[in-house]
């Protein structure tokens, strides 16, 4: 799937424009991206999305050579 990016974000919506799924982030500091939330739409459940987002996050992170802090005490399975 291919995601867009917004402020502090990576998403996709459907054709009508509603929200399949969302990760959002912030600079911790000058070295360290903080994953703050994840969503992903129940009907979309179970397809590896929430995966692929957290990849975006984290191929961004290494291309700017910072580290990663989970905000979120944790990332909940759909």
């Amino acid at each position: 799937m291919n995601f867009d990016s917004g402020d502090s974000c990576f998403y996709k919506n459907d054709e009508d424009e509603n929200l399949i799924c969302e990760i959002s982030y912030s600079m911790a500091d000058n070295n360290m991206i903080s994953i703050d939330r994840t969503f992903v739409n129940d009907d979309y459940c179970g397809q590896g999305i929430a995966a692929q987002l957290v990849d975006c996050v984290v191929k961004m992170a290494r291309e700017e050579n910072k580290k990663l802090y989970l905000a979120a005490p944790s990332l909940k399975a759909c």
